[in-house]
């Protein structure tokens, strides 16, 4: 799954939950989406277009904390 700005796809049925894992590091939840739109993401020649596009400011999301992260 080659994307110079998403890591890691994840979609779990049950809940219509989608998971993203940026390239920055950064984890999100995307909420009641559709499994053809998981689909269709994991399908893309263009993982970044297709978020923009089709999951960004489409769906609620939530940022989910990296917890191995070491506080200062």
């Amino acid at each position: 799954m080659p994307s110079t700005a998403i890591e890691t796809i994840g979609y779990d049925e049950t809940r219509r939950e989608l998971y993203v894992t940026f390239t920055s590091g950064r984890h999100y939840i995307y909420f009641d989406v559709p499994r053809g739109r998981y689909i269709g993401f994991r399908a893309a020649a263009s993982k970044g277009r297709f978020f923009n596009y089709y999951i960004r400011d489409n769906f609620d999301f939530r940022e989910v904390p990296d917890t191995t992260r070491k506080s200062a």
